[in-house]
């Protein structure tokens, strides 16, 4: 009897998960979604598309859903908005499919660059900031032959800041979570620089909060001219996941493919 009992409520409680009603999409999540297609996957609204039964939106949301592993619908779904409620990096996808940089060969032509760290958050102390920076930096410094030098005054290739929304670039932050950070192809003026959402709570590792070291390798790709990778477990991949800064290893597969083509595939 007591077995009965056990398998009864084991199958009770299967009937009740696999029932419960699917939430909703609310006119919310639609301008949400909107929003993020046109930050991230390019959407503009072209005049007269409707009228030709061609809905970009349906064809932005599949080509989102298609780099993100998920089911391609095309329609606005609960899994696909959850996915895009992830906090992130602010550097769009919508032509990771096809190139491995940002849209060619963009990589510094020097391997010595410079950086400095023009402000600092509250939420660690200074000598956190510079030593999570330092690592962050050095990630690439072993698979690559850049090297990089830090300086206290001046202009360096990688200048590296913290600001709260609208902080002098044309792509404001948005708020706590959300997009935590960006960061500029290789170029004159403002290329190579990265920028950290001060909103955030960055911390040197606690998962409370976000790893500003792994924040901050996964921004000086995008510095060195890499973009996003549609691999989960990859560093370069645009939504932020905690790891352990103490065990971090960046895959070892990319010194031949950068020393080649400036390029890899993270």
């Amino acid at each position: 009897m007591k077995t009965y009992i056990t398998v009864f409520v084991l199958v009770t409680l299967q009937v009740a998960v696999n029932s419960a009603p699917t939430p909703e999409i609310t006119l919310q999540d639609e301008h949400f979604a909107e929003d993020y297609l046109k930050r991230f996957y390019n959407l503009t609204e072209e005049p007269g598309v409707a009228q030709r039964g061609f809905n970009p939106i349906t064809k932005k949301l599949s080509e989102m859903q298609r780099f993100f592993g998920l089911r391609i619908t095309g329609t606005l779904d609960n899994e696909t908005v959850a996915l895009m409620k992830k906090p992130r990096c602010g550097v769009p996808d919508g032509h990771i499919a096809q190139y491995s940089t940002f849209g060619g060969d963009l990589k510094w032509k020097k391997n010595s660059l410079t950086y400095r760290i023009e402000n600092y958050t509250p939420d660690m102390s200074r000598s956190e900031v510079d030593s999570s920076i330092e690592k962050a930096l050095q990630v690439w410094a072993k698979v690559t032959p850049l090297r990089f030098t830090r300086l206290y005054s001046g202009t360096a290739d990688i200048m590296i800041s913290f600001g709260r929304y609208s902080h002098g670039d044309y792509y404001p932050f948005d708020g706590p979570d959300g997009t935590l950070a960006h960061a500029f192809a290789p170029s004159s003026g403002i290329g190579g620089d990265a920028h950290f959402d001060d909103d955030e709570n960055f911390t040197t590792r606690s998962n409370s909060g976000y790893v500003l070291f792994m924040v901050a390798a996964h921004e000086f790709g995008h510095s060195l001219g890499l973009s996003h990778s549609d691999d989960p477990g990859a560093l370069m991949y645009p939504t932020y996941s905690y790891r352990d800064p103490d065990t971090f290893v960046l895959r070892n597969m990319l010194a031949k493919q950068y020393r080649a083509k400036g390029t890899c595939d993270l």
